[in-house]
């Protein structure tokens, strides 16, 4: 792809070349993206003969673990279960392959340990306003559709690859594949040219889409089910300006037993609705409200996460944080707030 600048490309290889003992990084509660990408380039680096690492913050989605067979696990650490151990390994590391985040604080625990590492950094990301200062080689672009498909062009551009999919690793082209489908929600969104690039090279390659659909799709829990059914029918409002917005506390998460990764998808539902222009999904945790916001082409995510939820991203798919009591008093009072702000928002944005 002509996006991929082929000094950084050639700067890359020979990080990648020099290293013995690489580790890799993500954000913390990683999503399909996330660890889509991480492991392709796991996969790519043992195919490298290296000793690599994959240090996360918190574990991997349930729906995921396709991508996670036994025989790799040894391989992942992760920081929330072991600290000391990741802290080592990411101290002794020579190489930080940083993916799907554009500053080290994106990264919760690990912040301070990935931020002191002595090693070389790369970062491999999609974001806004990358911290490129913190890094020794920067891959970021924006309009493209995860750090998965900007990791894919960057390996197709490597000599061992050549611009031939049939030589990327295959269990690295299914992680790949498999990131890419979930940040587009299966190509609902954020897709461009290279995207289906991407996709149709992949499948002449041999890489199983169907298969990857099946894993990421087709094995929720009925608990799952049962709590969209739930959230839709009782817990969605709608207001006049556009805006559809649903809150989970911790209560119903108890009930309904959800664990990270199950509630993946449900703030892009009620954009299926037509006059629905935006879609906040708000879920409690310890001492603040995860905010996740979806919007349809016109409106910007992005700009109603910095306004009012702490937080930023994509121009149609950003998040954020409301704060226990700085923003609002408790749970209860997220549905009011939302309410409130994001019809200032859009009517702001109609002016």
């Amino acid at each position: 792809m002509d996006f991929i600048d082929s000094d950084k490309t050639h700067q890359l290889y020979a990080l990648l070349s020099d290293s013995v003992r690489p580790v890799i990084a993500t954000h913390m509660r990683p999503d399909g993206d996330a660890i889509g990408s991480c492991i392709g380039m796991y996969h790519l680096l043992k195919s490298y003969g290296k000793e690599v690492k994959v240090a996360l913050v918190n574990p991997a989605p349930a729906n995921l673990d396709f991508l996670l067979p036994a025989e790799i696990c040894e391989d992942i650490l992760i920081h929330e279960t072991d600290r000391s151990l990741t802290e080592e390994i990411i101290a002794k590391s020579d190489l930080l392959i940083c993916l799907d985040f554009n500053a080290f604080h994106r990264t919760d625990t690990l912040e301070t340990v990935l931020t002191e590492a002595k090693a070389k950094k790369v970062l491999i990301d999609h974001h806004l306003a990358p911290d490129t200062e913190c890094f020794d080689l920067v891959f970021s672009k924006q309009d493209i559709s995860s750090a998965s498909e900007l990791l894919y062009h960057i390996i197709m551009a490597l000599p061992t690859v050549a611009h031939d999919a049939r030589r990327i690793p295959a269990e690295a082209a299914t992680a790949l594949m498999t990131g890419m489908t979930t940040d587009t929600n299966n190509f609902a969104n954020s897709v461009y040219p290279s995207t289906f690039a991407m996709a149709s090279e992949l499948i002449s390659a041999g890489t199983d889409r169907d298969m990857i659909i099946s894993q990421i799709y087709n094995r929720f829990k009925e608990s799952r089910i049962r709590l969209q059914g739930h959230m839709l029918q009782d817990l969605m409002q709608t207001t006049d300006c556009g805006v559809a917005f649903m809150v989970l506390d911790r209560q119903t998460m108890l009930k309904y037993n959800v664990e990270e990764g199950d509630t993946e998808g449900f703030v892009n539902i009620p954009l299926t609705i037509g006059n629905i222009r935006m879609s906040v999904f708000a879920k409690e945790d310890n001492g603040f409200v995860r905010i996740s916001i979806r919007s349809k082409k016109g409106t910007s995510a992005n700009s109603c996460a910095k306004m009012y939820f702490h937080g930023g991203g994509h121009e149609n798919a950003a998040g954020g944080r409301l704060y226990i009591p700085d923003d609002i008093a408790d749970i209860s009072k997220a549905g009011e707030y939302i309410r409130k702000v994001t019809q200032d928002f859009m009517n702001s944005e109609n002016e």
